[in-house]
């Protein structure tokens, strides 16, 4: 059981985990912490800084021991909504938490055995850039490169959350971005794995972060690219339909509540802009690059939107146009489902996604690596330790989201870890 993303339903039954979670027992897998990076033409790698992917070595320099330390104007054919369409959407709500539909618990309340219930799904994701065009080959949106001359090293940034600093401070110390924030890598390729926004500080100073990257990586000959993460889909659902009640099979609930619960800052949706609305509302939920499968959510439930990768894309961006509050809400739920490739049954279905979409292995985030791996239970009161990206499911997949919400690590990778 995670604090992340948890909404009361039953299961659709053909998408998800294929068996029940149980974090009592441990996935075989391992962590991944590479020599230091030679550096590559143009991007500053820095030795003293080099983190090894968020690896160990920075941890012990980095880590204290006791762990402590509007107006919208939207472009044309852009989604139409704002935080200001409902007039609701600044009212509290009376009430428990824990009664609501919606409830995402904290840390303290999953290792209660009163929240050990396995029996709940979880929220959505969002992407960079428009889908490429043919997944199935290597993709150069940017000048391509010359004749024999390689593309740039690829990236891969887990969930952000809006902890800017956080992610500055780890974009630094992969020499991506000089001390002034700005693009330094080159023809460097990076992913973000989306979830942007909620429960840290500044989820829209994230978004326009990302957003410059991707203009500077261009001008350099590289690319800043993201995918949809449930969160995403969250905060735009607020943003359109407020309190607008959707059909929850545990009571009442809405957009704007449920995002409230699952840590949406009130300041981000103060914020958000005609500019940001497009830019998140295009992002894909899938990509192919390199032969890395990259998703948000460890879910099979991509399945359940098209049997190719520009489909699965096409579906969602229609169903964000298009459809109502209802099938909106519903792809936020399927895409919120977790722990698909844990366990025996994990590498079936690792396999049952590459075999439709490509790749020889999945990327993703969502998934805390401590709930993949049990750390978050340590006794000691210390904060979980993630040496890096963790590789399971035979080595099929790889997890991203080194648990920033809950005092882990902010990971970025370069592709592949082996």
């Amino acid at each position: 059981m995670t604090p992340e993303d948890r909404f009361p339903g039953p299961e659709h039954p053909d998408s998800g985990p294929r068996h029940q979670p149980d974090l009592d027992v441990l996935p075989y897998g391992t962590y991944y912490e590479p020599e230091p990076a030679t550096g590559y033409p143009g991007t500053p790698y820095e030795a003293e800084t080099y983190s090894g992917y968020g690896g160990a070595r920075y941890l012990e320099q980095h880590w204290p021991a006791d762990g402590q330390d509007h107006t919208v104007h939207a472009p044309e054919n852009a989604p139409l909504f704002s935080p200001q369409d409902h007039p609701g959407s600044h009212q509290d709500h009376g009430g428990s938490h824990q009664d609501h539909p919606g409830y995402e618990p904290t840390l303290s309340d999953q290792q209660s055995p009163a929240h050990q219930d396995h029996g709940r799904d979880d929220p959505p994701t969002i992407e960079l850039g428009p889908p490429l065009p043919d997944p199935s080959a290597p993709s150069y949106p940017y000048p391509a490169p010359g004749p024999g001359e390689p593309p740039g090293p690829l990236y891969v940034v887990g969930d952000v959350h809006g902890y800017l600093e956080e992610l500055r401070a780890e974009l630094r110390h992969q020499g991506l971005i000089d001390a002034e924030g700005h693009w330094s890598a080159g023809r460097s390729r990076i992913w973000f794995l989306g979830d942007f926004t909620d429960r840290g500080p500044d989820g829209i100073g994230v978004i326009d972060l990302v957003m410059q990257l991707a203009a500077e990586a261009a001008a350099a000959g590289g690319y800043c690219r993201a995918l949809m993460g449930n969160h995403e889909l969250l905060f735009l659902g607020a943003a359109r339909y407020g309190d607008e009640p959707v059909q929850s099979t545990a009571g009442t609930a809405s957009f704007l509540a449920a995002w409230r619960l699952n840590g949406g800052q009130q300041h981000d949706l103060d914020r958000l802009e005609g500019h940001h609305i497009s830019w998140l509302s295009r992002l894909p939920a899938i990509a192919l690059e390199d032969g890395h499968l990259l998703l948000h959510s460890d879910t099979t439930a991509y399945l359940e939107y098209g049997e190719s990768i520009p489909d699965v894309n096409d579906a969602v961006h229609s169903l964000l146009a298009d459809e109502g509050v209802d099938e909106w809400w519903d792809c936020f739920r399927r895409f919120t489902k977790r722990f698909a490739f844990r366990g025996d049954a994990g590498p079936t279905a690792v396999h049952e996604l590459l075999d439709t979409y490509g790749g020889t292995r999945i990327v993703h985030g969502h998934s805390p690596i401590p709930y993949l791996t049990g750390a978050v239970h340590a006794d000691d009161g210390q904060p979980p330790h993630i040496p890096g990206p963790y590789v399971y499911a035979d080595d099929l997949a790889v997890a991203m989201d080194g648990g920033v919400t809950m005092e882990g690590r902010l990971l970025v990778a370069r592709l592949p870890v082996n």
